[in-house]
């Protein structure tokens, strides 16, 4: 039932290009059906890099699924810095980490059975998340005293990108690896896989469906935020945050449900430490081709990080999962929400 509704959600894609381009609807109602239309096109994404991975193997299938598995918060990300809306940027990238860490998680220990998770996996994720948030302290701190201008601070970011990205290459490569393996065989109700160039000209389409989506995002969310009386930063961190990710959070919800809380376990961290050391590094990085990105994130967003790394960290420190580990991310979660909506004010 869920896959169908993902495959007729497909048209939403065009149909957002489609009253963009011909001016047929308010920008307020473009982004509301422009963030929906993300849900499956990142699904698409998701699905299609699984089948390409079935014929590359593991190790290529691993970096695919970590590369476009992450397109739609990358095309986001850009777009908003081609727009000048940095804060944008910023929020939408820490409430992807936030939201995979507290929301996903927690919502799949909540409806998955109690059991054991994979205590050694799980902490190296964190472990990477926890070294992001450090190394973002330095540009950030450098903001925060206005002792630096922005170039200054935006060149910082520089070789901290470079260090988190080559720390991912370095730790995630197996886990990558035996992530999609784990992924593969665990799941029951599997289907054949598609051919390879039907594999890679679906990924290619969704894609490009996305940046153009990504980009009508990008230009409504001043007027969304208006018109809800909410600001830039809430709508980022919360709103576009959850949409960009949305496939992923159900997926990992679904597969908790069905008694692999193991499994959604390790897809909700790993997108974390995946935004936080891959997606973030590569956003500052490619930036320097449009504006130049500071990772000057605010106090209230390295705060979110680090209360929401030591929250997950504290409650699986023992390696099991609960209903109540789980009701209490959400409620973390909960408590993140009114902090961005203070903060934005």
């Amino acid at each position: 039932m869920i896959r169908r509704l993902l495959w007729l959600g497909l048209a939403l894609g065009p149909l957002v290009i489609a009253l963009d381009a011909t001016s047929a609807a308010s920008k307020t109602f473009l982004f509301a059906l422009a963030a929906l239309s993300l849900v499956p096109l990142a699904w698409l994404i998701g699905e299609a890099t699984e089948h390409v991975a079935r014929h590359t193997g593991a190790g290529i299938g691993g970096f695919l699924n970590a590369t476009f598995g992450n397109a739609p918060e990358l095309i986001i990300a850009l777009f908003a810095v081609s727009n000048g809306l940095t804060g944008v940027v910023r929020g939408s990238l820490t409430g992807s980490i936030v939201s995979n860490l507290l929301l996903v998680l927690g919502a799949s220990l909540v409806v998955g059975r109690n059991g054991k998770i994979d205590r050694v996996s799980s902490f190296t994720w964190l472990a990477l998340v926890s070294l992001s948030v450090l190394l973002f302290l330095i540009p950030a701190a450098l903001a925060w005293t206005g002792q630096s201008s922005r170039h200054v601070t935006a060149l910082s970011s520089v070789p901290i990108s470079i260090a988190l990205l080559v720390c991912y290459l370095v730790v995630a490569w197996r886990a990558l690896r035996r992530h999609h393996l784990l992924h593969v065989s665990d799941l029951p109700e599997r289907i054949e896989a598609w051919s390879l160039p039907l594999s890679l000209t679906t990924l290619a389409a969704a894609t490009v469906v996305t940046a153009f989506v990504a980009e009508i995002v990008v230009g409504t969310i001043d007027a969304f935020a208006k018109h809800a009386h909410l600001s830039e930063f809430f709508v980022a961190a919360v709103i576009v945050a959850i949409a960009g990710n949305a496939a992923e959070h159900g997926g990992a919800v679904v597969v908790a449900s069905r008694g692999h809380v193991k499994l959604a376990s390790e897809i909700a961290l790993s997108s974390a430490a995946q935004v936080a050391v891959f997606v973030i590094p590569a956003v500052a990085l490619v930036s320097w081709l449009i504006k130049p990105l500071a990772l000057s994130f605010r106090p209230v967003e390295i705060v979110a990080l680090a209360l929401s790394t030591a929250l997950v960290g504290v409650l699986l420190a023992q390696g099991r999962s609960s209903r109540l580990r789980g009701g209490a991310l959400l409620a973390g979660y909960g408590m993140l929400v009114i902090a961005f909506f203070l903060a934005g004010r």
